[in-house]
């Protein structure tokens, strides 16, 4: 029924005269290994070699001939692997599989989430969680910012997980807008866990966490957020924003700053939604939260 071809480089046909691995081996085995697949019925895994830096090795035209494309990650620091879906002809892509490397092979992590959480006796500041969307999985990751003097005329600004020309923006943002200057303080941004954020529905996230690290004061316990911060200082939906209050909810997250676009129609058992329109509100309301707390 299945069929894995480990690797696709190592194969060769006697129709050709190249050595295996060359760019015309690669695709007449591919082209062959596929007609045999649409003609049998057999599902084939073709394993590809990637290169130091994580691209496929030799011609791209495998990507092409197959359906789907998986990526196997992983740091050699950590025992988890990830596998994502770059393309997929018969179903979403992008989607995510978290796996944990044990004595007795790959096993799945039912709960990633908990992957991307710090655990922390109390609450720290600079640190914000928000829920960010890997495909159709909604994740709860940990941004953790660090805001110190600068002693060198140009401050820094390094972000990790996260890009970094968003980073500068979104500061520039935070000072126009919401009047919080950190042009003489160095900002460092990092996404816990290893996980990389594309999505723009982590500026909030940023800016929270940034302006708690500023104050030096812990953002409230049980506290989500998620939203795209514009140039404007709006706060912009974010897209499957049910799932993502469901999936914090789930988890047992109180609290929820999020944007107004997507408050729930219905209340959210055990969720407390505050829905925001600009970042000075949403800084605003952080503060309320925390001073009622306390």
């Amino acid at each position: 029924e299945v069929a894995v071809i480990d690797s696709i480089q190592t194969l060769y046909s006697d129709a050709l005269t190249s050595a295996p691995g060359s760019v015309a081996q690669v695709r007449e085995c591919a082209a062959q290994m596929t007609r045999v697949a649409k003609t049998s019925g057999i599902t084939i895994i073709m394993v590809g070699h990637v290169t130091k830096e994580g691209a496929l090795a030799g011609p791209r035209v495998l990507e092409h001939i197959v359906d789907t494309v998986l990526y196997f990650e992983g740091d050699t620091h950590s025992s988890f692997r990830l596998v994502r879906a770059f393309k997929n002809r018969f179903g979403a892509v992008n989607e995510l599989g978290v796996f944990a490397m044990t004595e007795k092979g790959l096993k799945g992590v039912s709960n990633p989430s908990a992957l991307f959480l710090s655990q922390h006796e109390n609450q720290v500041p600079g640190s914000c969680v928000m829920v960010t969307q890997e495909g159709t999985r909604p994740l709860l990751v940990e941004i953790q910012a660090l805001v110190d003097s600068s002693h060198v005329p140009n401050a820094r600004r390094l972000s990790v997980g996260l890009e970094q020309n968003r980073l500068a923006m979104l500061l520039a943002v935070l000072h126009r807008h919401a009047g919080v200057a950190a042009f003489d303080q160095d900002v460092f941004i990092n996404a816990v866990g290893g996980v990389k954020i594309t999505e723009p529905a982590a500026d909030l996230a940023v800016l929270l966490a940034i302006n708690s690290s500023m104050r030096n004061k812990p953002l409230p316990r049980g506290l989500v957020v998620f939203g795209e911060v514009g140039l404007a200082g709006e706060i912009r939906p974010a897209p499957r924003g049910q799932e993502r209050l469901r999936e914090a909810a789930k988890l047992g997250f109180s609290i929820a700053v999020i944007p107004k676009a997507n408050a729930p129609k219905q209340a959210i058992e055990g969720l407390k939604v505050i829905a925001v329109e600009r970042i000075d509100d949403a800084l605003q309301k952080a503060r309320e939260i925390d001073d009622y707390a306390a």
